[in-house]
């Protein structure tokens, strides 16, 4: 039985990021450090060639994917987006240090006032993913790219992936990623896929 390559993507550096803020479901564009570096990797390295394109529908996830895959047309799954941060978007932890609310959050008790709980997030992030995938074995689509954001790859990877490992250790660079490949058995068994590479390939690598 064949099977299916899916490759989650993190966006470039989008505008703002130096800053150390919260940037959530915040619609900011690529900073031109970001497409200049986008561009480049994709030109010494290359990123695979896949038959669909999903993305987020945040700028800075349209915007890698139109320079990754120009010739494709991204299919926008809103539920792709990154966590929404409430009345913590587009601060700093030094601005909210004295805020208990973040302390809070921080520590796990409680969600950022009018954003989500990381259950929320998890639920919308690996349900979005089961549909693109169980969409691509009903269609007969054996490659697509996923492009998205650090908190959704960290999500997928933790909750599906094998090796298995925590949220945490699964961190992915900007303009980086992972392949997964997904053998209809085990996917239908046990919701779980194999993560074999990284993206994009370095030679050294």
């Amino acid at each position: 039985m064949k099977t299916y390559l899916i490759y989650l993507i993190r966006h470039a550096v989008n505008e703002g990021a130096d800053k150390g803020r919260y940037i959530g479901h915040t619609d900011v564009p690529l900073s031109e450090e970001g497409r200049a570096e986008l561009g480049q990797l994709r030109d010494d390295y290359g990123y695979p060639f896949v038959e669909s394109v999903f993305s987020s529908p945040l700028k800075r996830c349209t915007e890698t994917a139109k320079i990754i895959y120009p010739e494709k047309e991204p299919i926008i799954i809103q539920e792709l987006s990154e966590m929404n941060f409430g009345e913590f978007e587009n601060k700093t932890a030094a601005e909210l240090q004295s805020n208990e609310d973040f302390a809070g959050w921080l520590e796990g008790r409680n969600a950022p006032p009018f954003g989500e709980t990381s259950n929320e997030f998890g639920a919308r992030v690996c349900g979005a993913f089961e549909k693109i995938t169980d969409g691509m074995m009903r269609s007969g689509v054996f490659s697509a790219a996923v492009i998205t954001h650090a908190g959704v790859i960290g999500t997928i990877l933790s909750a599906y992936g094998l090796p298995q490992a925590p949220m945490h250790e699964w961190f992915t660079p900007n303009c980086c990623g992972y392949t997964l490949r997904v053998d209809p058995a085990l996917w239908m068994r046990g919701k779980k896929f194999e993560i074999f590479a990284k993206i994009p390939e370095y030679p050294s690598e």
